[in-house]
């Protein structure tokens, strides 16, 4: 699904648009996940993808801005039942999430205990607040946060040179 749907969102952006990743939940297989598949573009001009709002409803995608993300620009999507299936996160080239999000994703399925931890965190929360999705939210972030402490650790250890 991811495939699919990020060539048609490349496609909408145009030349701006520089490489696309799966990230979030559906992008770590052994966690549990909510059927809602999280992309993210990286473009070369934040402000070029603004100019491709329509290009993105008629992919069925609503505009968010940047909504709460400073350099971000955000689209979500609902299948004809009011679902919620797809998050698009776009940040320009360089931009410190793009990295953030990729080392989460990428120490996750490399670090299983990790995974298995955020998995049974998230089911615990969905037992506990079953009709909020803010308690849910806020319930996860301090172990994002130590997640992306650790993943940042980790993706910089794997990228120095052996002394």
């Amino acid at each position: 699904m991811y495939q699919a749907e990020s060539q048609f969102i490349l496609a909408a952006l145009g030349k701006n648009a520089r490489c696309s990743h799966h990230i979030g939940s559906t992008a770590i297989p052994s966690i549990v996940a909510k059927p809602v598949i999280d992309i993210l573009i990286v473009v070369a001009e934040l402000e070029r993808v603004d100019e491709c709002n329509s290009a993105m409803e008629k992919l069925g995608y609503e505009a968010m801005g940047e909504y709460g993300i400073p350099f971000r620009r955000y689209f979500r999507k609902e299948n004809s039942a009011g679902n919620r299936t797809h998050h698009v996160h776009i940040f320009p080239e360089g931009n410190g999430q793009v990295d953030r999000h990729l080392a989460f994703r990428d120490f996750m399925n490399l670090h299983p205990e990790w995974a298995l931890r955020y998995s049974n965190l998230k089911r615990n929360l969905v037992a506990r607040y079953p009709d909020s999705i803010d308690q849910y939210m806020n319930g996860k972030q301090e172990f994002i946060k130590r997640v992306d402490e650790l993943a940042a650790a980790w993706k910089l250890e794997q990228t120095r040179p052996d002394l």
